[in-house]
């Protein structure tokens, strides 16, 4: 299986911690040249490779971005989009703040749509893009109604990016991770922590490394004819 990214450029955003973080591990054990992006000052990642500070609800941070990974590398290859927030309180649909419904669509929806604009027109020859999705964008859930929203949105936006580019060579893909471990899901008690591991027939969560290698494997020239597509880390989750 052809896992190599020798001389690849990849681009991760939300590569601070968690997911991205692992993410941008595995894609340099694999030979890639990285560039992590989070929206605070990346200090708890080794040192991978190039690293910046960007917003990516602010289309001109975003186009910034890619425009200095250009500069620097000459290309870009891989993109993995893992920014994204949780919704931390739990409110039903007719009890939601809009504010708190704009910010959630305005990170997880809006700010992978400005990613991608601007990662796909700088792809010039060829690449991979994986958004980071989730299993609540595939099903519904009581009280998450703008985390679900922005979740399903993504996978529909990974869909029709997946049409609309593969002549050019791009594959647009996304990865669903069930209940993961990062600092993300901050659950307050040990018995809310088990009825999330409850929730997978694999009886525990997920980790980072774990989501991490199916975004590796869609990015690699091993998943070379699978575009459009959504592959579920969630420890049997959905298949209930």
């Amino acid at each position: 299986m052809d896992l190599d990214l020798t001389e690849k450029v990849a681009l991760i955003t939300g590569a601070g911690s968690g997911i991205g973080a692992a993410c941008a591990q595995q894609l340099s054990e694999m030979g890639a040249r990285v560039v992590l992006a989070d929206i605070a000052p990346i200090v708890a990642v080794p040192c991978l490779g190039s690293a910046l500070t960007v917003d990516v609800t602010d289309g001109d941070q975003v186009r910034g971005m890619v425009d200095q990974v250009l500069e620097h590398f000459g290309a870009l290859d891989i993109a993995v989009n893992c920014a994204g927030v949780g919704m931390p309180v739990k409110a039903a649909t007719a009890e939601t703040d809009f504010a708190e419904w704009r910010r959630l669509l305005s990170i997880n929806l809006d700010g992978a749509f400005l990613c991608m604009r601007a990662e796909l027109a700088a792809m010039s020859r060829g690449g991979s893009i994986v958004n980071i999705a989730s299993v609540m964008g595939l099903v519904g859930t009581p009280g998450a109604g703008p985390y679900v929203s922005s979740k399903h949105g993504l996978i529909g936006l990974t869909k029709s990016a997946a049409l609309e580019y593969a002549a050019d060579g791009v594959r647009v893909n996304a990865v669903a991770p069930g209940f993961i471990d990062t600092p993300l899901l901050r659950e307050p008690d040990d018995k809310a922590r088990q009825s999330l591991s409850a929730a997978h027939p694999l009886g525990r969560l997920g980790t980072a490394e774990e989501v991490a290698a199916a975004a590796v494997f869609l990015a690699s020239p091993a998943a070379s004819f699978i575009t459009g597509s959504v592959l579920p880390v969630d420890g049997g989750y959905l298949a209930r």
